[in-house]
């Protein structure tokens, strides 16, 4: 979804702020983060605020996924009726708001605090510049390329915990004949979710840069692409007819609770894991990769500030952005969210066994992968998604069918 018209018509509106006391700010902070450990890890980053005394956390949550929200949080923005604060994905979300001028300059504290020091990997901030500056906050590293699964639903069923995909589709009849979901998954993003794991999971990091990063038509072409698309058609035999409409955090608690074997989904997960009382290593366990290429991407979550004309409230909008990354908040909301932090110098001997795995594969470079938020717009996106949701729900769609159309939205992207 692009947002290029009226933009530069808005950008020059005059926006309205209400303070208390001495300049005290009410600071509406948006985001999406509604689940049960989201919202704990929300709840770390009010409190932090709160307890510095002064201005005020105001939660601005809205139900749904990022898909949902985000059309929201622009449409607000362009209408003139900016938050103080909001969350989106960190890469392209908020591109046009940053290039129509709507979006508060961050540079000067950035340069102040010696972000680009601390904040790895470093195209995390470089995916808040534009023009050479600073328009957004990265809070965490977020990875998509993850199984959860609980090794004690595949024990009852006197079957080996998987150790990687092929494994897990092995396993996936016997759990069946005893009732037991192997996959489980839900709304439309979450199916989107599952592909593009396994693009870079089963097809590799290089084939992932060709289709994502350089749009190459040939590589989405290619027999490895084929082999994905095929994998794809395996998901779609291995869930059960009720995920259609569920929510993500449903489907992690299908797992929790030993319905399912099962679930693709990001590291946010941990957090749903973490509320439930459950130990990473004993309860669950995770496959980076699916067991087989061990790489990550590194997206994540970011806040954004919309420009303002009241002081006050900018003074609190830099206050809530270097809260953001102090080293006792960065360690204290990822372990509450299940993400990393975006601090290299933090100390995370708190960390459970899968955050762990995560730390370890980021440490070396070429297991880091760029997200698709950093590398495909809004549009590009939307059509990925919508494919791969008509093929997971159509069983007579071929393979071959759905790469065709595939390779179509990647000659066009940008």
């Amino acid at each position: 979804m692009r947002y290029r018209t009226s933009l530069a018509l808005l950008a020059a509106s005059t926006l309205l702020w209400t303070t208390g006391i001495a300049g005290a700010v009410d600071l509406e902070v948006t985001h999406w983060w509604t689940s049960g450990g989201e919202a704990a890890a929300a709840k770390v980053l009010a409190e932090s605020f709160d307890k510095q005394g002064g201005d005020k956390w105001v939660d601005g949550a809205i139900a749904g996924s990022g898909s949902t929200a985000t059309p929201i949080i622009v449409s607000r923005i362009l209408g003139g009726n900016p938050m103080g604060a909001t969350q989106l994905n960190t890469g392209r979300d908020a591109e046009d708001l940053v290039k129509a001028g709507m979006m508060t300059d961050l540079s000067d504290l950035a340069a102040k605090e010696g972000w680009a020091d601390f904040i790895r990997p470093a195209k995390l901030l470089d995916a808040c510049k534009y023009d050479g500056k600073i328009y957004c906050v990265p809070v965490n590293i977020h990875s998509w390329q993850w199984m959860w699964i609980n090794p004690n639903t595949f024990k009852d069923a006197g079957l080996p915990v998987p150790a990687n995909w092929q494994e897990f589709v092995a396993a996936a009849p016997k759990l069946k004949e005893k009732g037991i979901i192997p996959l489980a998954t839900g709304d439309a993003w979450q199916v989107n979710g599952i592909f593009n794991v396994m693009l870079p999971s089963l097809g590799g990091k290089d084939l992932f840069l060709k289709v994502y990063q350089d749009k190459n038509a040939e590589a989405a072409a290619s027999p490895e692409m084929k082999a994905v698309w095929e994998a794809f058609a395996q998901a779609r035999g291995l869930v059960d007819p009720g995920y259609v409409g569920r929510s993500w955090n449903e489907a992690t608690t299908l797992v929790i609770t030993g319905k399912a074997g099962a679930q693709v989904m990001g590291d946010w997960a941990q957090g749903e894991f973490g509320v439930a009382k459950k130990v990473a290593g004993t309860d669950y366990d995770c496959l980076p990769g699916l067991g087989g290429n061990a790489i990550l991407d590194t997206g994540g979550d970011a806040f954004y500030f919309p420009k303002n004309q009241n002081p006050e409230v900018t003074k609190a909008q830099l206050k809530l952005a270097s809260l953001l990354l102090s080293k006792e908040t960065q360690v204290a909301f990822n372990l509450a969210k299940g993400s990393l932090p975006v601090r290299g110098d933090v100390d995370l001997d708190a960390a459970n066994a899968c955050m762990k795995k995560g730390i370890e594969i980021l440490k070396k470079p070429e297991n880091i992968l760029p997200s698709l938020n950093q590398n495909l717009t809004a549009d590009t996106k939307g059509q990925i998604e919508d494919l791969t949701k008509e093929f997971f729900a159509d069983a007579h769609m071929s393979v071959d069918d759905a790469q065709a159309r595939f390779v179509d939205i990647i000659k066009q992207a940008q």
